[in-house]
């Protein structure tokens, strides 16, 4: 790693991650900023935060726009050009640095696609669909899209929604470990909240009443196309599990396929209930 500070600004939401900051910020001390957006833990997680130099905002969402990550690019200026949003269960590795370091010296580009290492019920997953995401992002190049929900869920911070970017994005082939070692409970209450995010934004875009629906990227196309569908998640299971290789994963390439089936099929339960 170069002697040099990172000239990029790490941005981490949260909210009682005391489970995994510590390991997500030990790989960051090298950066010339790391804020620590929190949403009123009652956990050791701000004290974590500060112990490791992180500067520390407190969000309070009353349920509209905005949410968690575009709070923060709209309220205030980070140290850096660029901004690196990073959850608290990834942790980049010294190749993942190195090349990124490089990837913001391009000044035709404004943000980067990033690829994931994804871990479940503790296995290292090696195939199976690949997780990608647009989360380095020049600061004032990009925001997250807006959508005016009224409290749709619990979730305060950007899970779905994509960053719309103005210019052209490249890719960082380094991988970020994304392991989150909560256990599955914390998992399923998780993916229950996706869902019911994911019902309400598929409603409105089938009402017409998105005006982001324009910006969707090629794969959100194809799930919101998808989602009501009632064989999507056996489509969804054999796609991951088949196609995409997961068996050579073994148990948990198994479980991890459940799982999503589960979710999706979730989602298609929920919405068809709605709507009855």
């Amino acid at each position: 790693m170069t002697s040099a500070k990172t000239p990029i600004t790490v941005v981490i939401p949260v909210k009682n991650e005391q489970a995994n900051l510590a390991k997500c910020l030990q790989r960051l001390s090298n950066f010339e900023e790391v804020v620590v957006l929190d949403s009123d833990s009652d956990d050791a997680t701000v004290s974590i935060a500060i112990a490791h130099g992180a500067t520390c905002l407190n969000f309070k969402w009353d349920g509209k726009f905005p949410k968690k990550r575009n709070w923060y690019l709209l309220n205030f200026k980070p140290k850096c050009d660029w901004v690196l949003f990073l959850d608290a269960d990834e942790f980049l590795s010294e190749s993942f640095i190195v090349e990124a370091e490089t990837a913001i010296k391009d000044r035709d580009v404004n943000g980067h696609w990033l690829n994931y290492t994804n871990y479940f019920l503790g296995r290292k997953l090696r195939f199976g669909v690949p997780q990608r995401k647009l989360a380095l992002i020049r600061f004032g190049a990009g925001y997250f899209e807006r959508i005016e929900e009224d409290s749709w869920s619990q979730l305060d911070m950007e899970i779905h929604e994509h960053p719309i970017l103005n210019g052209k994005a490249g890719e960082i082939r380094a991988t970020i470990e994304h392991n989150d070692d909560r256990g599955i409970e914390k998992f399923l209450a998780r993916h229950v909240q996706y869902a019911k995010w994911e019902v309400a934004r598929s409603k409105r875009l089938q009402a017409g009443n998105e005006n982001s629906a324009h910006n969707l990227t090629k794969r959100q196309k194809i799930k919101y196309a998808m989602l009501n569908n009632s064989l999507f998640p056996i489509f969804y299971f054999l796609y991951q599990w088949i196609f995409k290789l997961g068996f050579l994963d073994g148990y948990a390439g198994l479980q991890y396929a459940f799982h999503k089936m589960w979710y999706f099929n979730l989602i298609g339960i929920l919405s068809r209930s709605e709507s009855r």
